[in-house]
């Protein structure tokens, strides 16, 4: 039995390779052959950095006894949810309809036809082996009942997808007037579900709320004197301190895991992945932009240095994921004792640093074993460091996390934008670079022509097809790589992409689809508008709509970007933590947004002005640089010109400028 997940690209369909199950990668070709044989299909979707998938992958689909039920009764699928995000939403809807939850991994059973008429997560293996021949003997005994369930599972879910995007619909874009009565209202639900004691919202698990958190500093900054953004700050600064302190946040080097197991962020599930280091990189950066705050600051640059440490790859690209597990245990690369910190540090540096990181005997995780939090920086911060250094020398001996190097388009967007911006923030040349760097994969591995392809490995693009999000992020980051560099070919890639959002995507109620028109046909066509663990993909070409809207002056791309927020404020006012990204773009059209354009050749006077721009602009400013020269291929340049052969900055609305200014001072107070 050749394995046929031998080629794939996908770093998860590779770790399956080998089972003794018969695997096929989603295909016709493996539709086809249910058909042929007349049994039923099984997809099963996971991804690598997964842990009760490895779980089920070791106790399942590595058993032979289980694999033989398996290729006797059905053809199996594996798909790669990273990969293919429009089969995982579609059968992931299906899953959550008829079970009340979801998760990975998913399993679902349907027919030949696509249509899905069983649906679960994890099964440990006896369940899932008498799952599998009970699936096999109603299909045998009781087809005509298990088509017709099918059948109407899938006609139900085409009729929600449906009545949602109804919901939605975008013909008539929302007034500025009504987006703001949905912001300020949004801001008073979330503080209901607020956690003020620990920071976040609801209850275990937690998971990091980066999208709520970037809307609720800029409502912070759009209405700072009025009591919604004195709430807005309080919730957003309050969760980023209980967030940075407690064991969700790598103490030693930086970056977060993927959410809190319990209600006080204390033990984290281990996997980290790109989308939540990138856009809570930019939230830290925020954050110390209004504060000052040394933690905001720390956070927001080791985040960075964590994501081009342990996450880029030598073609410029970023992984997609660390895993949670280290020779099959969750947490081991990160958990410590008490002993282990005094073997280590000796036993004065080890009992300080046990009383610093909260490592007890009992331990906080499992078998007395402790993550590491800093609920309060030490006086001594140069001991501190230290001891930091010694314990990451001791960690790297231990078996590293896997990693999943695909390079996902929409996460590597995520991550230009969040490096780019803090590249000028931080004076990190390096994080700059790095921006530059995977702008360049993407531009040359991932798009040709006007289209993108969702992943890609070792430089070679899969066949997996981008979708809404990909269009989106990848137009939002090239759209900041150009305001750092003053490039203007970034913004014109940025404006091919959502021109195919634009015409590939967009329904004609003015509402968008997650995957293109000319993309495979699945039983229904996704179209999710609200937020999962990364923007929607809606909201995300909504904001990148409205940042290329400012920087050309394009009317119809600002027009196209409001309609896109049509469903903000219905969703908003039933559930705003699943629009975040949808209100921070709303917050951003309030503002103007506000347009920076910083002219003059290349000097400490021009660095300097840039700089203040970047840390003192409203919630969702676009910036634009350029020599005054040409306008440098961005229509806000154009006609703006060095004062006296000194740069100058031009802060304007709608491409109506004030009179320019040379100093940063100037520009603070002109941006205020």
């Amino acid at each position: 039995m050749a394995p046929r997940l031998a080629g794939e690209t996908s770093p998860y369909l590779l770790q399956h390779a080998d089972n003794p199950v018969d695997w096929w990668p989603w295909s016709d070709e493996a539709f086809a052959s249910a058909r042929q044989r007349d049994v039923p299909v099984l997809l099963s979707v996971g991804y690598s950095a997964c842990h009760w998938c490895h779980v089920m992958a070791h106790e399942s689909f590595e058993d032979e006894h289980t694999a033989a039920i398996m290729n006797e009764n059905l053809v199996s699928i594996k798909v790669d949810r990273e990969e293919r995000p429009d089969v995982d939403s579609v059968y992931m809807t299906a899953t959550q309809a008829m079970t009340g939850q979801g998760g990975w991994p998913m399993t679902v059973f349907m027919t030949p036809d696509r249509e899905p008429f069983f649906c679960g997560t994890y099964f440990p293996r006896s369940q899932f082996q008498r799952l599998v021949l009970g699936v096999a003997k109603a299909w045998r005994e009781d087809r005509a009942q298990v088509a017709q369930q099918a059948s109407q599972i899938a006609a139900a879910l085409a009729e929600r997808a449906t009545d949602s995007r109804a919901a939605a619909s975008a013909l008539t874009g929302p007034a500025l007037d009504e987006l703001a009565g949905a912001c300020d209202a949004a801001v008073g639900r979330l503080a209901a579900d607020f956690d003020e004691r620990r920071g976040g919202f609801g209850g275990a698990p937690k998971f990091p709320p980066s999208m709520v958190l970037e809307f609720l500093l800029r409502q912070a900054e759009r209405v700072p004197a009025s009591d919604n953004g004195t709430l807005a700050f309080a919730m957003a600064a309050g969760t980023a301190e209980a967030m940075a302190r407690g064991g969700m946040y790598d103490q030693l080097a930086g970056g977060f895991a993927r959410y809190s197991v319990d209600a006080d962020w204390v033990v984290p599930h281990f996997e980290k992945m790109l989308y939540d280091n990138a856009l809570l990189a930019r939230v830290y950066g925020h954050l110390w932009r209004r504060t000052d705050s040394d933690l905001a600051r720390r956070v927001a640059e080791d985040t960075c240095a964590w994501m081009l440490r342990e996450l880029q790859m030598p073609d410029g690209g970023f992984a997609a994921a660390l895993d949670a597990d280290s020779d099959g245990v969750e947490g081991a690369f990160y958990v410590w004792t008490p002993d282990e910190l005094t073997a280590e540090l000796g036993p004065e540096d080890g009992a300080f640093a046990a009383e610093v990181f909260g490592v007890t005997s009992s331990g906080t995780f499992e078998h007395g074993q402790s993550v590491l939090q800093l609920r309060a920086d030490p006086a001594d911060q140069a001991r501190l460091e230290a001891i930091k250094g010694a314990l990451l020398v001791a960690r790297e001996q231990r078996t590293r996390p896997g990693r999943d190097d695909k390079v996902v388009a929409a996460w590597n967007g995520l991550a230009i934008g969040a490096l780019a911006e803090a590249g000028v923030l931080l004076g990190r040349d390096d994080f700059v670079a790095a921006a530059i760097a995977a702008a360049e994969l993407l531009t040359s591995v991932h798009l040709s022509g006007d289209r993108l392809v969702r992943t890609s490995r070792d430089g070679v693009a899969s066949a997996a097809p981008a979708v809404l999000e990909d269009y989106g992020c990848v137009a939002d980051g090239l759209i900041a790589l150009a305001g750092v560099t003053g490039a203007g070919g970034w913004l014109d890639t940025a404006g091919i992409l959502l021109d195919t959002a634009l015409t590939r995507f967009r329904a004609s109620d003015g509402t968008f689809f997650d995957t293109a028109d000319d993309s495979e046909r699945l039983i229904y066509r996704p179209a999710d508008v609200v937020d999962g663990p990364s923007p929607s993909g809606t909201f995300a070409v909504a904001g990148a709509l409205l940042s290329y809207s400012a920087l050309t002056g394009s009317a119809a791309h600002r027009k196209a970007a409001v309609d896109a927020l049509a469903g903000v404020p219905a969703l908003a006012a039933q559930f705003p933590r699943a629009v975040g990204s949808g209100l921070a773009v709303a917050e951003a059209a309030l503002s103007g947004p506000v347009e920076v354009a910083i002219v003059g050749p290349p000097s400490a006077e021009r660095d300097a002005l840039h700089v203040a721009a970047m840390a003192a602009a409203p919630p969702g400013a676009v910036i634009a640089l350029g020599d005054g020269a040409d306008g440098a291929g961005i229509p806000l340049l154009a006609g703006r010109d060095p004062v006296g052969g000194v740069a100058a900055a031009y802060v304007c609305r709608d491409f109506a400028c004030r009179a320019p200014v040379t100093e940063p001072d100037q520009l603070v107070a002109a941006l205020g």
